[in-house]
């Protein structure tokens, strides 16, 4: 996966494990960083050398666009669709089964797949800059995949409010009262100080007892598996509308 395309990439340093992600466009989620992402997650969750994991994106704007339009655009049957959006559903499932507590590292504006993505972490720091978007509805379609995770961690009336108002920003201070952030900082610098103090006192904690409080704190959610492949073939249907390939391509076009 050249830069050019997109990375995943991780390193393991005193106990940490820090997955990075990126995309030319906004750090936007296309099919094979979904895959990479899942399958990272998965393996430091695995691997004895980690006690925490880090996920962060690359750059100083943009936390994560969330789905790519260009994969969006070229989904030409229900098939290809459910698959690209199960590319999501992997990842929440990977972050929820994970044995290690994840922290999430927001620099930026999260839109979409990005919310999921910061709600489906277990601690979220995030600056002022941080402000969310759930903007599928804009583009005829819904945030299905990624609905639980946002609504488990913001609770239904919050959720409800970003999926209906498609196309309003909501910022970092509204996400730290929902719950979305547990922490926001006012520069990188400071917010990078505050990951560093937190993941050193987490990987001096007894891994045992972290691994037993993620499975509390995740209780309820063993049907996501069904659940979220389920979502994933709603939204690969829909994508498939006149309605939704017609706003899809005047978002693309700056028209909307």
């Amino acid at each position: 996966m050249s830069s050019e395309e997109g990375y995943v990439k991780h390193r393991v340093d005193n106990l940490l494990g820090t997955i990075e992600f990126f995309h030319p466009r906004s750090n936007s989620l296309p099919g094979n960083i979904l895959s990479k992402l899942a399958q990272t997650i998965e393996e430091l969750g695995q691997n004895e050398n980690v006690r925490v994991i880090l996920v962060k994106s690359a750059g100083d704007r943009a936390f994560c666009a969330g789905a790519s339009f260009d994969e969006l655009v070229a989904v030409s049957n229900f098939e290809e669709g459910k698959e690209f959006f199960s590319g999501f559903a992997r990842v929440i499932n990977a972050m929820r089964k994970c044995p290690k507590f994840i922290i999430g590292r927001v620099q930026g504006k999260a839109v979409g797949g990005g919310v999921g993505l910061a709600s489906s972490v277990d601690y979220c720091f995030a600056t002022k800059h941080s402000a969310i978007k759930l903007s599928e509805l804009a583009i005829g379609i819904g945030p299905f995949v990624v609905g639980p995770a946002v609504e488990r961690k913001i609770g239904t009336s919050a959720m409800s409010a970003l999926t209906i108002d498609a196309q309003s920003w909501r910022s970092a201070n509204w996400a730290l009262e929902k719950g979305l952030y547990a922490n926001i900082s006012e520069s990188t610098e400071e917010m990078d100080e505050g990951i560093t103090e937190l993941v050193s006192r987490l990987t001096q904690s007894n891994p045992e007892a972290m691994e037993a409080l993620k499975k509390v704190f995740w209780e309820g959610t063993d049907h996501w598996d069904d659940l979220l492949q389920k979502r994933a073939a709603l939204s690969g249907k829909m994508v498939l509308s006149d309605f939704t390939r017609n706003a899809i391509s005047a978002f693309k076009s700056g028209k909307r």
